[in-house]
C-alpha cells in the first residue's frame, strides 16, 4: 500500500513509518519543517514538506492522490496554546479529511485522544484540546466518502511496546506505549472491516493482531 501520514515527524508517526516501511509499504510523511526530512528518510518514509495550517485543500489533495490510505497523526503538541489546538488538532484534521475525499482516498485513520468530545466543557488548554479533537472526529465521522477508523489512545508512554493491548469501544482510562499505538495503527490499516468504528486503546492482555480482528468481527 501507499500510505500518507499527516504529522509525519510525531513520535507515533515515526514508529508507524518504520513499521510500515519494514513490511514493504510505501510511506510518505507530511511535515512542516524541512529540517525533519532526514529523520523521515531514516525511518523509511518519503518526506513531504507542507504546512497543514496554511495549505489549501487542493494542495493537500494533490499529495494524497494515488494513496491507498491516509493517517492523521498531527498535533499542536504540548506547550502550544489554545489557538493552535483549533488550527492543528481541529483545523488540520478537517482539512486532511476533506483533501482525502477530494483525492478519492477512502481509507482514513485518525489518531485522536481519549475523552475527545465536541461538547466538552471548559476553557483550560486541555479542555480546548479535547473539544477540538472531538469536533475534528465528528467531521470525519460525517464523511460518507471515507472508510474511517478513529483511534483514541489512553495516556501515552515511551515504555517499550508489549504487543498486548485492550482495544474496545470503551476501555476506561489507562496507559499505553506509543510503540503499541503504532502497532495497532498498522493493523487497522490492514483491516478495512474496522471502518466506521471509534475505538479506545490502552495496555491490556490481548495481542495486537487478535484485538484488531476481534473489533473487526473476525
Amino acid at each position: 500500500m501507499r500510505i500518507v501520514i499527516a504529522g509525519g515527524h510525531g513520535q507515533i508517526a515515526l514508529l508507524l513509518e518504520r513499521r510500515l516501511a519494514a513490511r514493504g509499504d510505501e510511506v510518505a510523511g507530511i511535515i512542516r519543517n524541512p529540517e525533519q526530512a532526514d529523520d523521515l528518510r531514516e525511518a523509511g518514509a518519503e518526506p513531504v514538506v507542507l504546512d497543514l495550517e496554511s495549505a489549501s485543500v487542493e494542495a493537500v489533495a494533490e499529495r494524497l492522490r494515488g494513496a491507498d490510505a491516509a493517517v492523521f497523526a498531527a498535533g499542536a503538541g504540548p506547550g502550544s496554546g489554545t489557538a493552535r489546538k483549533n488550527t492543528v488538532d481541529k483545523g488540520a484534521a478537517v482539512l486532511f479529511a476533506d483533501a482525502a475525499v477530494l483525492a478519492g482516498v477512502r481509507r482514513f485513520v485518525v489518531v485522536s485522544s481519549m475523552g475527545a468530545n465536541p461538547k466538552h466543557d471548559g476553557r483550560e488548554v486541555f479542555d480546548v484540546y479535547l473539544r477540538a479533537k472531538g469536533e475534528a472526529d465528528a467531521h470525519v465521522q460525517r464523511q460518507k466518502s471515507l472508510d474511517w477508523t478513529i483511534l483514541r489512545p489512553g495516556s501515552l508512554t515511551d515504555d517499550p511496546g508489549t504487543g498486548l493491548v485492550r482495544l474496545e469501544a470503551h476501555t476506561g482510562r489507562g496507559p499505553v506505549p506509543r510503540e503499541d499505538v503504532a502497532a495497532v495503527l498498522a493493523e487497522l490499516l490492514d483491516s478495512p472491516a474496522t471502518a466506521g468504528l471509534t475505538l479506545e486503546l490502552i495496555g491490556g492482555p490481548v495481542p495486537v493482531s487478535v484485538a484488531v480482528k476481534s473489533v473487526a468481527g473476525n
